[in-house]
């Protein structure tokens, strides 16, 4: 876990510059929350991507309808293919050995790592000047 926070941490920066370029953004009165989701395509390959939709309160993703581009709805990729686990070719065996038995709590210990990473980019980012609720979620996840 101590490898992912640290994978997390070397992508930091990227993160934190995309959360600071919606402070640029006049966001579309009808958004009522921001919902930030990590996707993890292919957990072998140890990948998360993050996008930002703006919704309303009852989980639809809101989109700006108008004509006005400097009004914003809709969704954003925040940060894409951060790899957070990386395998020697000799560590590969044992790894999922490992996982395999250990694999409810490895995970929860991966979806912990990356909510506190979002949400310290987020205070990095100073995302609370931004007066809209604000979620992360990982996309598909029944916890």
């Amino acid at each position: 876990m101590k490898s992912v926070e640290e994978n997390l941490k070397a992508k930091s920066e990227t993160l934190i510059s995309n959360m600071q370029d919606l402070h640029k953004y006049t966001i579309y009165s009808k958004v009522e929350l921001l919902d930030f989701v990590a996707f993890v395509d292919d957990p072998s390959e140890f990948d998360l991507s993050i996008t930002m939709f703006s919704m309303d309160r009852q989980a639809n993703e809101v989109f700006n309808e108008g004509t006005d581009s400097t009004i914003f709805a809709g969704s954003l990729g925040m940060i894409e293919s951060v790899r957070y686990t990386h395998l020697l070719g000799n560590q590969t065996d044992d790894f999922w050995d490992f996982y395999e038995h250990n694999q409810e709590e490895l995970n929860l210990a991966e979806k912990q790592a990356f909510a506190t990473w979002v949400a310290d980019c987020w205070k990095k980012a100073d995302g609370q000047a931004i007066t809209l609720p604000t979620y992360f979620s990982l996309h598909d996840d029944l916890i």
